[in-house]
């Protein structure tokens, strides 16, 4: 997909945005792993990617950050660029890009999970990290009161794929 295209399809999306649901088949299933601050939402993340993908799955996660992130590595020649100042970098080789823009805070549209989801149409599952007062469907994790339960946040998934 060539750039014009992508801009073009995340403009549309902010413009029109994307309802919370499941959506219609072909689409990626979007599933939310929620929970308080340490609850183990990360662990159960990427407990979940290692099945899915091993079941032969393309699984993508988007994670929504509260606070503010540093999102590139000193060292860098991507991360120079925006410590001299530039508000938008993009790396990009034959096998991944990578993004990373400034949004002004002036913004009439913040980037949110569902811009991002149009950015994973050849995927078949999308996990969202956080969103626990979303309507996505999720599994709502509970450390340390209970230990989150793979095998029971699986089971959801695979139960919405169908």
């Amino acid at each position: 997909m060539q750039e014009t295209d992508v801009n073009r399809q995340i403009q549309e999306t902010v413009q029109k945005g994307v309802p919370e649901k499941v959506p219609a088949k072909g689409s990626p299933l979007i599933f939310a792993i929620s929970g308080y601050k340490n609850s183990g939402k990360t662990t159960l993340t990427v407990k979940l990617v290692a099945r899915l993908t091993a079941m032969g799955y393309r699984v993508a996660t988007i994670k929504h950050d509260g606070h503010d992130f540093e999102p590139d590595v000193p060292g860098t020649d991507s991360y120079r660029h925006r410590q001299a100042g530039a508000c938008g970098t993009a790396v990009f080789s034959d096998h991944r890009f990578m993004v990373i823009k400034d949004q002004p805070k002036a913004s009439v549209k913040k980037t949110d999970e569902k811009i991002l989801i149009q950015m994973f149409p050849d995927v078949d599952i999308i996990l969202l990290e956080g969103f626990k007062h979303s309507s996505w469907p999720k599994y709502f994790c509970r450390y340390p009161e209970e230990i989150p339960d793979e095998e029971a946040a699986l089971q959801q998934i695979m139960k919405l794929l169908k």
